[in-house]
């Protein structure tokens, strides 16, 4: 057995660069297939070329320049220590990002890290029963609330989404990581009557009270 393996490895380490990585991508999802830890993203990291990683439209998390500075130089130091979270999309090739967002334009803006990795960057899969767009933008930001970054003004937004795309109040607090109370008042910074008309907060806020 571990003589067929060294002939592999063997193998593929006179590959050109980008059929070697391919090669190894393989390797470790058939190696995934078989993992007693198959459930957890985590257990099949894969390198892909950042042309095919793009950015959501919907995270609300922001780094301020000096952290962002920071970032890179972690990763220019350290290395990628953790890989970016990533829907794999229907044409079997692209990416969306669900987490790692400023990981993502680092690996892509900063020229000697994407010298060193090639022009790759590290990616895993979210679950499948996890591709919806209301799941991609609950799964955002479950990962930046418990990093402690967002924006209030995008998570407000975000709530009202949800609440147009008929989750409930109770719904979006447990998906999201919110009481009720905080569900409620970033629903109420958009403004807009129609969220309230579910019956859950009617008696706590009235148009009156908001203008008060």
């Amino acid at each position: 057995m571990y003589k067929d393996l060294n002939e592999l490895v063997e193998k593929i380490d006179l590959m050109d660069l980008d059929t070697k990585v391919k090669a190894i991508n393989i390797v470790k999802k058939k190696m995934h297939e078989i993992s007693p830890f198959s459930a957890e993203p985590v257990d099949c990291v894969l390198w892909v070329k950042n042309t095919s990683v793009h950015a959501n439209d919907y995270n609300p998390n922001a780094v301020a320049p000096p952290e962002m500075e920071l970032l890179r130089h972690s990763i220019s130091s350290d290395g990628y220590t953790q890989p970016i979270v990533s829907m794999l999309e229907e044409d079997g090739e692209t990416r969306e990002v669900i987490d790692g967002f400023h990981r993502n334009r680092v690996g892509k803006e900063c020229d000697e890290i994407q010298s060193r990795v090639h022009g790759y960057l590290p990616v895993v899969s979210i679950n499948k029963d996890c591709e919806g767009l209301n799941d991609r933008v609950a799964s955002t930001i479950r990962h930046n609330r418990a990093r402690g970054k967002h924006k209030v003004e995008s998570m407000s937004d975000i709530v009202v989404d949800l609440k147009r795309r008929n989750w409930s109040n109770k719904k979006i607090g447990k998906e999201l990581g919110m009481d009720p109370d905080e569900v409620l008042r970033l629903a109420q910074i958009s403004g807009l009557q129609e969220l309230f008309q579910d019956g859950e907060f009617t008696k706590a806020w009235t148009n009156e009270e908001v203008i008060d």
